[in-house]
């Protein structure tokens, strides 16, 4: 059976920095190795059928230069595609750009690793308030929809219950975890860790809804 908190920690975690033409960006990273092929795998993050699966419904035209809609979230236009190994979109959302960068490597014959990154121009007051966490938690609650469908079981969150399950305890429980080890991340990447911590709570709270005592 599909184990939430078990998900979390299989994952991987890691804040950096990344210069671009703009200036200086800071990068959240999320990693996972699956059970999957790397065609597999890169087919069930670049399908247009496959897509809202594990994730959300998704217009557009998925192709080099072609723009994309995910249904009541972000958008933007692929940059960049290399299949079955990496691709770049922009991640255009509330009238701000950032971007992510997917990497799929293959690990043994039957598993892969996937890469993301999520690189943005974040100003100094808003990383204070909410840390890496911000976008990690998200993109954790993403990992967990694609690691429910490369299980292929029927356990684990699909995506047309996600809206109650995250509002479970269940739910809450793994995205606190989430925001615990995404603050972990940050003071791993020199954050003074009072600062990270109180970043986290605000973030917790974001997403859960809960007040952090």
């Amino acid at each position: 059976m599909f184990d939430a908190t078990e998900q979390i920690n299989a994952v991987q975690r890691q804040v950096g920095s990344r210069t671009l033409e703009a200036g200086e960006a800071r990068v959240t990273t999320i990693s996972q190795t699956y059970q999957a092929t790397a065609e597999d795998l890169w087919d069930a993050c670049t399908n247009a059928e496959r897509i809202p699966r594990w994730f959300l419904p998704i217009s557009g035209d998925l192709r080099l230069g072609g723009t994309y809609q995910l249904q009541g979230n972000a958008g933007g236009t692929i940059e960049s595609c290399e299949p079955p190994h990496r691709f770049t979109a922009t991640w255009e959302m509330g009238g701000e750009v950032s971007w992510i960068e997917v990497r799929v490597t293959p690990v043994g014959d039957e598993r892969a690793r996937l890469d993301l990154d999520h690189i943005a121009h974040v100003d100094q007051d808003r990383w204070a308030q909410f840390g890496p966490g911000a976008v990690g938690v998200g993109w954790d609650l993403g990992l967990l929809g694609l690691a429910t469908y490369l299980s292929g079981d029927g356990s684990g969150v699909r995506p047309e219950d996600s809206a109650e399950w995250v509002a479970s305890a269940e739910g809450r429980r793994a995205m606190e975890l989430s925001s615990q080890l995404w603050c972990e991340a940050s003071i791993a990447a020199g954050t003074d860790a009072d600062e990270a911590k109180a970043a986290a709570e605000r973030t917790t709270a974001f997403y859960t809804g809960v007040p952090q005592a």
